[in-house]
């Protein structure tokens, strides 16, 4: 079986992130400083850079305050499971490729999919906007009373 990981780039992943994290530069994580200083590389990842931010002295690194950061899979097995989201492959099959047991692979999708609806932009309506009235009955799922008041009221055939 082919392992689509390993066909992955880790270094290609990080590189992603920094240019559609700061495509004008490297920024402060905390206070979005353009004084940032690179401070080397993380020990067990080494394509993950680590700064200092001059404007408020604290450090960060490239998955700070994405939803990357803190978790201890490989940026590679974010991007693949991202991927396979967007092909809409279930949180079971996503798990089976990925080699993770279902339960992390579900984490995963959820956090992912929290983080892609967290970072929609509200909708701005402009211009003309028109609305027409919709009264749709769904059924009276957990209210028999009101089943019972429709059949006494005029339904019903007996």
């Amino acid at each position: 079986m082919l392992n689509i990981q390993k066909l992955i780039d880790e270094a290609k992943c990080y590189e992603t992130v920094r240019a559609l994290r700061w495509p004008e530069g490297v920024r402060g994580a905390h206070c979005d400083s353009p004084q940032v200083t690179k401070q080397g590389r993380d020990t067990t990842q080494p394509q993950r850079q680590k700064y200092r931010c001059q404007g408020c002295g604290r450090y960060f690194d490239d998955l700070t305050g994405t939803l990357f950061a803190g978790h201890h899979q490989p940026l590679r097995t974010w991007m693949v499971c991202l991927y396979l989201l967007g092909l809409n492959v279930s949180n079971q099959q996503i798990a089976h490729e990925l080699g993770l047991n279902k339960d992390d692979g579900h984490r995963m999708t959820e956090q992912l999919r929290d983080g892609v609806v967290a970072r929609q932009p509200e909708p701005r309506l402009s211009e003309e906007v028109e609305c027409d009235e919709v009264y749709v009955v769904a059924g009276h799922k957990g209210h028999p009373d009101a089943v019972k008041k429709t059949a006494v009221l005029g339904g019903g055939d007996g």
